[in-house]
């Protein structure tokens, strides 16, 4: 047991299943109550599909685990109805600063600009997003949760996947039409399938240290090479919520996991990076390697895999659970217009496309951290000391400091589902199509708020204006009219004065920061994907080319 923290039992019941003999059949089924298979979970809630949530076990994760949650996820979180809660009890930070040896030599600053709803990052021991996000699962119409229930095979057969699942109780049928794996690195569902994963196993060991303690230590990521407390090697500090501290150690891959977890190994490590006598406490010791690997594909006909089940990336950049976040905000509404034929199949290979391309950016950027964090040659460490020893006075030399580039979310720039930008329709900025959207903040009938609250789980599409009041009634009609094939889309203006527009509702941009960030002048349309990334965008309106747009992104063109 931690001593900040005490863990939850979630309550186990007999399925009626077992005594009535009866398969269970149901649209979708999740497998694995993590951060990413509990996101998939309220994710499909909220397009109103039924989900049943299997795990083995009745509690959330042991240990801190992950700890950083990036911008992006924070942002899905918020969509997910538990975003407000992570951040009022995480540490939230946007400075990282890394040490070479005894001086620091380069420093970030994830949110260099103002007014964006959420931090660059937030720091929180995994355990208490499991619980946040249990509980809000528990309390949806649309999602039943079935602790200590393991799945012990799985088939595939034309439209279905049958799954045989025991208990304390005994053993009973589930029978679904789709089949989503979050059972983590190791996943047994994968393994029952015959699926691989391919990559890199790091030949390096660390010690994960959670430290109860009263220090003055800033909200920010500190990182030291060769610390004159640790030499030769790397240590990474974080705060996180309740006074606990989550330090990382290096020990080379000679390293026996046994011996360096034991208390008498671990406290003078400790004692020695604090350098004073301040009291402190152990709360949790791990050791771990790490890996960079992923599937060759995430989709294996009705059965999708998602975060760790999936892909697989060192630490440095946390980008595990971020990334897998992703994923599941990525299927959630995919998924619910296969189901709802609106959308054929083929739509789920574009979870494949825009997921693989995103797990690749990251392993490629976990690549490149791991090897100057670790060098494995006596080359490879000559030339990351030099670096560091340059990077104090030079710009150039900090610019190849990499402690870890941390998570941000893939621009899908290259997915087959985003609309081109028409010859000659210049746009300056970020907001790309295949961009995941940026903040700003605006009013609604005057109250103060934000453009994220205002969109997702289905498509928009925005319109600039810099006077919501006279919009002539062509335009009301063209944007009213935009839905297509049953497929939803809604509009929202976007205007610089306060005013109505018929029935569209109007969000007001006093200060142009909206207008800005999306590069827009007046007549600019953009159309928004469920996932909140962008999908087209045009300088005037024309109803017939957001159609098309539409039926591009969902695969129905």
């Amino acid at each position: 047991m931690l001593k900040t923290y005490n863990y939850p039992r979630f309550e186990y019941r007999t399925p009626p299943e077992i005594a009535t003999g009866k398969t269970l059949k149901v649209p979708v089924v999740v497998v694995g109550a993590g951060p990413v298979g509990l996101g998939a979970a309220l994710d499909l809630q909220l397009h109103d599909i039924p989900v049943l949530l299997l795990d083995e076990d009745d509690t959330v994760s042991i240990g801190s685990r992950g700890v950083c949650y990036a911008k992006r996820a924070l942002e899905i979180l918020d969509r997910y109805g538990v975003g407000e809660a992570v951040c009022d009890k995480g540490v939230s930070w946007n400075v990282g600063r890394t040490f070479f040896r005894d001086q620091e030599v380069y420093n970030f600053n994830l949110v260099p600009e103002p007014d964006h709803h959420r931090p660059g990052m937030v720091n929180l021991q995994q355990y208490y997003l499991e619980e946040y996000m249990a509980t809000r699962a528990a309390s949806r119409p649309n999602v039943e949760l079935r602790w200590k229930n393991k799945v012990v095979s799985v088939t595939q057969t034309g439209k279905t996947v049958t799954l045989k699942v025991e208990t304390d109780d005994g053993f009973y049928t589930v029978e679904t039409d789709w089949l989503i794996a979050a059972d983590g690195a190791r996943s047994p569902i994968r393994r029952m399938l015959g699926l691989e994963v391919e990559g890199k196993i790091f030949m390096d060991r660390f010690l994960i240290a959670d430290v109860v303690m009263k220090a003055d230590f800033p909200a920010e990521r500190w990182f030291w090479f060769d610390p004159p407390f640790h030499p030769g090697q790397s240590v990474l500090l974080h705060k996180q919520a309740d006074s606990v501290f989550r330090i990382d150690f290096q020990l080379g891959w000679d390293a026996d996991p046994e011996e360096e977890k034991k208390p008498e190994n671990v406290l003078p490590r400790i004692k020695a990076m604090l350098g004073d006598e301040r009291e402190f406490e152990l709360e949790w010791v791990s050791v771990y390697t790490f890996q960079c690997r992923r599937m060759s594909r995430f989709n294996h006909g009705r059965v999708l895999f998602v975060g760790d089940a999936a892909h697989q990336v060192s630490p440095f950049g946390a980008r595990g659970a971020n990334s897998g976040l992703q994923d599941a905000d990525n299927l959630g509404w995919k998924l619910k217009l296969v189901i709802d034929g609106k959308a054929p199949e083929k739509l789920l290979d574009s979870y494949t496309e825009e997921r693989v391309f995103a797990a690749d950016e990251n392993l490629m950027n976990s690549t490149r951290s791991t090897d100057f964090i670790t060098p494995k040659s006596k080359v490879s460490r000559t030339f990351r000391n030099a670096v560091l020893g340059l990077a104090k006075d030079h710009a150039f030399g900090r610019a190849l400091v990499n402690s870890g580039r941390l998570s941000v979310p893939a621009f899908l720039t290259g997915s087959s589902l985003n609309t081109p930008d028409e010859a000659g329709s210049a746009f300056a900025g970020r907001m790309l199509p295949g961009a995941p959207m940026d903040d700003a903040p605006l009013r609604d009938n005057g109250d103060e708020g934000w453009l994220l609250e205002k969109v997702g789980n289905r498509f928009f599409a925005l319109y600039f204006t810099d006077d919501a009041a006279v919009l002539p009634a062509p335009t009301l009609a063209a944007l009213a009219g935009l839905s297509r094939d049953g497929i939803a889309v809604q509009p929202l203006v976007i205007s610089a004065r306060p005013g109505r527009a018929g029935d569209i509702p109007v969000l007001e941009d006093p200060r142009g920061i909206a207008a800005q960030r999306y590069d827009a002048r007046p007549g600019t349309v953009y159309l928004l994907r469920p996932d909140q990334h962008v999908a087209a965008r045009w300088r005037t309106l024309d109803a017939s080319k957001v159609k098309a747009a539409v039926a591009r992104a969902t695969c129905n063109a």
